[in-house]
């Protein structure tokens, strides 16, 4: 990660296209955001929106806004992130799920400056940096034509690839006690730190969903902990599995083991219902049933 530091220091200070790379949960946001406050803009906004979450129907408001009247239901003049954006950072996140139709929309913002809200003919100037991020081979996209090259070279004047969290070493440790600190802050817990059994069960886990998932399992650590210290009980991991299942049906732990499942799936793919039911071999609605009937809540969703 030092490599990523180092990019990071140096891209900040120009305004430059940033193109992020890595899996899912990485932290690519993270990255995004830390390249905004080391840059001369970091007193303006930091607007970010995933391309990937948005249908694409409304894709285009969403960036570039909407005059009234411009399609049923806009009711008023709307600014889009783009212009939310103005002297400041727009992070575009799954900038590969970004329709064609769109994508020459956006080259012609990147190249001159001037966008135009739907419905509306005004031009409107705009002071933004964009940086981008994809969990996706854009190169491969080209090839294929669902991405064009115009555009690429124009986000990706630097690029930045993010290892799997798993393979950080030490950094998880690191990270893991930055998650502390702030949600004991926030919840206003006596939590310090992470008991030895805790620290050995976050380097033997595979993280499937990377920074994201170890987020979720600090937060819910300092939560429910009662102790100065997590243990693997508190974080959910391994070693804790065994005692967590020695006293419950196997229809209980059947339905342990779905829900957390679900969770980790649903934290790859950034809450993205379609390709979480995709990678789990069940349809849309059957992973709605699933997860109404284990009690996954749409804020758990979300937090994925």
């Amino acid at each position: 990660m030092q490599a990523v530091f180092k990019t990071v220091r140096r891209v900040a200070s120009s305004d430059a296209g940033v193109l992020i790379g890595g899996g899912s949960g990485t932290g690519k946001e993270l990255v995004a955001r830390a390249v905004h406050r080391l840059s001369n803009r970091a007193d303006g906004p930091f607007i970010a929106i995933n391309c990937g979450a948005i249908p694409e129907n409304l894709l285009e408001s969403e960036l570039f806004g909407h005059e009234k009247g411009a399609f049923t239901g806009a009711h008023a003049r709307r600014q889009g992130r783009i212009e939310m954006a103005n002297r400041g950072t727009l992070f575009l996140d799954e900038i590969g799920e970004l329709p064609l139709s769109l994508q020459v929309k956006l080259l012609r913002f990147l190249q001159e400056h001037i966008i135009e809200r739907v419905g509306g003919r005004q031009e409107i100037e705009v002071d933004v940096r964009v940086i981008a991020a994809t969990n996706t081979d854009l190169k491969h996209a080209m090839k294929e034509e669902l991405f064009r090259e115009d555009l690429y070279y124009r986000i990706a004047v630097v690029g930045v690839t993010l290892p799997l969290l798993r393979e950080r070493g030490d950094d998880i440790t690191v990270l893991a006690k930055v998650f502390l600190e702030r949600f004991a802050a926030e919840g206003k817990k006596n939590v310090v730190g992470f008991n030895a059994d805790a620290i050995k069960a976050m380097h033997t886990h595979d993280w499937p969903g990377n920074v994201r998932e170890l987020e979720n399992r600090v937060r819910r650590g300092v939560i429910m902990s009662e102790g100065r210290k997590l243990t693997p009980d508190d974080l959910e991991l391994a070693s804790g599995d065994a005692e967590r299942f020695k006293t419950v049906s196997l229809k209980q732990a059947r339905e342990e083991l779905e829900r957390e499942l679900i969770l980790r799936t649903l934290a790859k793919h950034n809450g993205n219902m379609t390709r979480t039911a995709a990678e789990l071999s069940v349809s849309r609605p059957t992973l709605y049933e699933l997860m109404d009937k284990l009690g996954i809540r749409k804020e758990d969703r979300a937090a994925g």
